[in-house]
């Protein structure tokens, strides 16, 4: 890296002038939030059901209680040896967010169109508890564009991301639901593509460093991502010095 290397004030006076842009993208995000709350809602009047630990469960058992439901539509098709990787990277996030969700009247779940038994199985090798169900047999994927058949990925006529061609019969995306006082459900919102990112904390944090995500000449951005229990143990900092060619080299 070749970066310039300043004095403390001069470096200030960049950092300050990033601020003001930051502090620009803060506000632009509170008024696309506040837009979001503001889009009109849909009510569900099919009656979904789904595979559960608990059981056979509606789509508005899945609120637990509460107004508010968050879900993951998770790519783990029936028959798939594991999940998705992308979406086990979204996954990874989620477990310690439950008690501050529920904190604000939010329930979570994660869909999958995978029976349970293989649901399950995938769970326990990646040590997740949040809540997980199948709608295997249902609609539920295809009525929320997120999974395809093979004619419709032929033909064309797959839907993805408001417009999009999808690039597999499986594709990732989050969705919000509200449930009022008589129990009737409602669709207040649903992201995909790269607004999945919402779950990806990582990546955050990642948007902070000197290399920032670093996937440039990757053949797709998320090509560096391994299920967590897949990852290569990491090089001893000595070793990766020398691998980089630095000072511990010669």
């Amino acid at each position: 890296m070749n970066h310039p290397i300043v004095s403390r004030e001069q470096w200030l006076a960049e950092r300050t002038k990033l601020m003001a842009r930051e502090k620009e993208l803060t506000r632009l995000g509170d008024e696309i939030a506040r837009e979001r709350r503001a889009l009109p809602w849909v009510r569900l009047d099919k009656t979904y059901s789904f595979d559960t630990a608990a059981g056979r469960r509606t789509l508005a058992d899945l609120f637990d209680g509460r107004r508010q439901l968050l879900m993951q539509h998770f790519m783990l098709a029936p028959g798939w040896e594991q999940g998705c990787k992308s979406c086990s990277y979204m996954a990874d996030h989620t477990d310690a967010t439950l008690v501050h969700l529920a904190q604000r009247g939010v329930s979570f779940v994660a869909v999958s169109r995978a029976p349970l038994d293989e649901i399950e199985r995938f769970r326990r090798r990646m040590g997740w508890h949040f809540p997980w169900v199948s709608a295997h047999g249902t609609d539920f994927n295809k009525d929320f564009h997120v999974s395809f058949t093979a004619d419709e990925m032929a033909g064309g006529t797959a839907d993805y991301n408001f417009g999009d061609t999808p690039q597999g019969e499986e594709m990732p995306g989050v969705s919000a639901f509200w449930k009022d006082d008589t129990g009737a459900v409602f669709h207040t919102y649903s992201t995909y593509g790269r607004g999945v990112e919402v779950m990806m904390h990582t990546y955050r944090l990642l948007d902070l460093t000197p290399r920032g995500r670093d996937e440039d000449g990757l053949r797709f951005t998320m090509e560096w991502v391994r299920h967590h229990d897949r990852y290569a143990p990491p090089a001893p900092a000595a070793t990766a010095a020398k691998a980089a060619g630095g000072c511990c080299s010669r």
